[in-house]
């Protein structure tokens, strides 16, 4: 006889689902509540869980506080926001629950919505006590309210305090520092803070233009600069910096004149004719970045040894282009056949021969490549001949080429012809914010199309803020399209820059790179393979 099958409820499992935790189910209505940005029903919320004391927690507030920030932006809801919010957070010390980055966030926003810029501030220095560490976002509403409040004192006081811990401020912020500055008329403040924008912004968004565009037409820009400026002094600062700016402060005196222009591909300004350049790392910068190349590469080469190539390169100081060499030999070699290409490796020596005007580059490769070249009689002249005219730098056993390459075109401040991006972790290690830049201005790019060499050189010049020698400054504005001679850029002059200082090229040639015909001394570049002999022309 078959008995029927019981089935056993589990009754801890029933009272589950029957009792919920208060917390558990305040969390899950009130993050409902935000999904929906239902403020009031939250409110409700809030009042019942107090009426109920359910215990709260850290997230419980948050939640809240960060409904009611962004609550504020509705004026039939802001009365309401900042009530609440700033009861809750009252609510939140009391019961001695710690407040984090995302706390003081809301109510520093809470704060600025009320106007209260010094409280918002103050809120922010405080975090120390909790243990907490200020973001950029923590810092805005200080920052734009007190912009918004034509306070530029205060507004200077938190990008100080932002400065102190290490948080970078971007374009909205910078955009703001400059709007009080120009409308509190300090003119000084005015062209930091176009420097600011010009190292750290490449294009500018249309509000940021709107605000340049506000200042160079007012008043005080008209009044802002000198007449006898040192025109030795700017040109300096020019050729210091890098070109594509001085920094020694506004140029001339009088009106200016704004115009929406673009740039030619050549790098013109269609309006008023100025050559724009192609803009490199400092002196500064370029010593900074050496010398981390070198301190890195001393780490993980062999010390004796690249201690021993940076001595020969003190010596031989006059190259124009470095020339990654395995890149090169080793480019779209992977089919059967395959191997180093030292035609290919030839065809871009001279054609840097032919273009710089008979000099030679320096091509660095592995000591283990050149041995293995020396021993095929068909690349065997090519190699000795490289030798005897100082073109070939061989890295010893165990080491790797990409530190040498790299330190020889950055210390010398020339060109790099490689197809490398350096996105490897070698180059993650170097960490340096203006490599990019300094790629867009020394690497040159090849390709070869059925076997006929392609340079792609640097560009003609850099989309980038530029402040000329006569005191001009072209801005360009963000996004662009994929014709760079239709995107719009601000060119903005006055007369008396143009009738103190010539035309001048910024220290660059029209073609955007390292002055190419006229620095390398070609009887002191030598071999560390070879004896040093007057260098013949390619064969």
């Amino acid at each position: 006889m078959e008995h029927p099958t019981t089935i056993h409820s589990n009754p801890n499992k029933k009272k589950k689902k029957t009792s919920q935790n208060p917390e558990i189910k305040f969390q899950f209505e009130l993050n409902s509540c935000s999904k929906a940005k239902d403020l009031r029903g939250a409110m409700s919320l809030y009042d019942a869980a107090v009426s109920n004391n359910t215990r709260l927690n850290q997230h419980h507030f948050n939640a809240l506080l960060y409904l009611c920030s962004n609550s504020v932006a509705d004026p039939s809801l802001k009365p309401a926001a900042l009530d609440y919010g700033f009861r809750a957070f009252r609510h939140m010390s009391a019961r001695g629950v710690a407040p984090n980055e995302a706390t003081f966030t809301a109510v520093a926003r809470l704060a600025a919505a009320r106007g209260d810029a010094d409280h918002a501030f103050e809120l922010v220095k405080s975090m120390g006590s909790y243990n907490a560490s200020p973001r950029l976002r923590t810092y805005d509403p200080a920052l734009f309210c007190f912009c918004e409040l034509l306070n530029a004192d205060k507004a200077y006081e938190v990008e100080e305090h932002m400065n102190g811990v290490g948080v970078c401020l971007e374009e909205a912020e910078l955009a703001a520092l400059l709007k009080v500055s120009a409308r509190s008329g300090r003119a000084d403040k005015v062209y930091e803070y176009l420097h600011k924008i010009r190292s750290s912004v490449r294009c500018v968004s249309e509000s940021t233009a709107a605000v340049v565009e506000e200042w160079f037409r007012g008043s005080k820009a008209s009044e802002a600069g000198e007449v006898d400026f040192d025109v030795g002094r700017v040109r300096e600062g020019v050729l210091r910096n890098g070109g594509g700016w001085h920094g020694q402060g506004w140029v001339g005196k009088g009106d200016w004149v704004v115009t929406r222009t673009s740039v030619g591909a050549d790098g013109h300004c269609c309006c008023c004719g100025e050559q724009l350049v192609c803009v490199d790392i400092d002196d500064a910068e370029t010593e900074k970045f050496a010398g981390s190349v070198a301190g890195l590469a001393m780490e993980r080469e062999v010390k004796a040894n690249f201690s021993e190539f940076q001595a020969w390169l003190e010596k031989h100081a006059s190259y124009e282009a470095i020339v990654d060499g395995a890149n090169i030999g080793l480019y779209q070699q992977n089919f059967a056949d395959g191997g180093f290409s030292i035609s290919q490796l030839d065809d871009v020596v001279k054609e840097l021969y032919n273009r710089s005007g008979k000099k030679w580059p320096l091509v660095v490769l592995h000591n283990k490549r050149v041995r293995g070249l020396m021993e095929n009689p068909s690349s065997r002249r090519l190699m000795e001949e490289w030798m005897n005219n100082g073109v070939l730098y061989t890295t010893p056993n165990g080491s790797n080429d990409d530190w040498y390459w790299l330190f020889a075109a950055v210390k010398l401040r020339c060109l790099l012809v490689t197809n490398d991006e350096m996105r490897d972790h070698i180059f993650e290690l170097i960490g340096s914010n203006f490599f990019n830049q300094w790629k867009e201005r020394h690497q040159v790019h090849y390709t070869f199309v059925k076997g006929n060499l392609k340079l792609q050189m640097p560009p003609s010049y850099s989309l980038v803020i530029q402040e000329s020698e006569k005191g001009y400054w072209h801005v360009p504005l963000a996004p662009g399209i994929s014709c760079e001679s239709t995107r719009c850029w601000l060119c903005i002059i006055r007369p008396s820059g143009h009738d103190a200082v010539a035309t001048v090229s910024n220290g660059v040639t029209q073609n955007g790179v390292s002055s190419l015909d006229s620095q390398v001394d070609e009887n002191k570049a030598t071999s560390v393979t070879g004896k040093r002999k007057e260098r013949s022309p390619p064969s």
